[in-house]
């Protein structure tokens, strides 16, 4: 079977069809704003101005020009037709010095990318690894592309997120309250049904291994809530100011570090 069989259609599709409004709907949300600049602050520390990066599942292109515009060069990749075209708008009214490449590619055919030299590093944000059946080949893949030593952020919706246990307890929904707990779920967009995959740290070192070895892991929205709390949030700023200094304090510590909405985890490519 090929690469190319593994990935969802029902994944892509439902991605194209949030293409339009992704970043209205997350992106420009405040707590779109407030887990994606956990991520940032991560990113700009490990990627240097000068570097190569890869990205996986990029979307509308949010992190690919935001490395850009700090000097780093990066060919972004994606599923979906639709999300693509939108990151290729939004790079069309940039005025960039780096190098930013757009490129529709699912994560199953990493295998396709040919390259005179290898990748600085790469990552992929906000779960579309949380979409891929295989992750083994994912981390086979990406070890052929990626020298010793080179770093590999990944950043994935958790197991067990509180804050969406209680949220949905609190509303008398007890199935979605746990709907992650299980390690494997379908979600509903639009009209397409996606399964959706969540792995435990110890099950990530372990699909990731020999190939790469677990630096850290930092929590993404450990108290700050998921997106669809938005209309909520929004009518509580000044609590939602306080749950970010919350996560700024318990987001690397052991147990907190895995309990919010999603995981950021930094490996690092080993020696051949």
């Amino acid at each position: 079977m090929s690469h190319a069989a593994t990935a969802q259609p029902q994944a892509i599709q439902a991605f194209d069809q949030l293409a339009e409004g992704y970043d209205d709907l997350f992106t420009k949300s405040l707590i779109g704003r407030a887990q994606r600049t956990v991520v940032w602050n991560v990113l700009t520390q490990i990627f240097q101005s000068g570097d190569h990066v890869l990205e996986l599942n990029c979307g509308t292109g949010e992190d690919a020009l935001f490395l850009a515009r700090n000097g780093i060069s990066v060919f972004a990749c994606d599923a979906s037709e639709r999300m693509i075209q939108v990151a290729g708008q939004r790079l069309s009214v940039e005025r960039l010095d780096t190098s930013v490449q757009f490129s529709l590619l699912p994560t199953e055919r990493l295998s396709e990318i040919e390259r005179p030299t290898m990748f600085d590093g790469a990552f992929s944000n906000f779960s579309g690894l949380n979409c891929v059946v295989n992750l083994r080949q994912t981390a086979e893949d990406l070890a052929n592309l990626l020298p010793a030593g080179a770093p590999l952020l990944i950043c994935l919706s958790t197991r067990f997120c509180i804050s969406e246990i209680v949220w949905f307890l609190l509303h008398g929904e007890f199935r979605r309250a746990f709907r992650r707990c299980f390690g494997h779920a379908t979600a509903t967009v639009g009209q397409f049904t996606v399964d959706v995959y969540y792995p435990t740290v110890r099950q990530l070192r372990k699909l990731f291994s020999p190939f790469f070895t677990l630096h850290s892991v930092t929590g993404i929205g450990v108290t700050v809530p998921p997106s669809y709390v938005e209309s909520w949030i929004c009518k509580h700023p000044r609590l939602l100011g306080f749950l970010r200094a919350v996560d700024a304090i318990v987001a690397t510590r052991p147990l907190f570090r895995v309990l919010g909405d999603h995981m950021l985890l930094h490996f690092e490519r080993v020696q051949a």
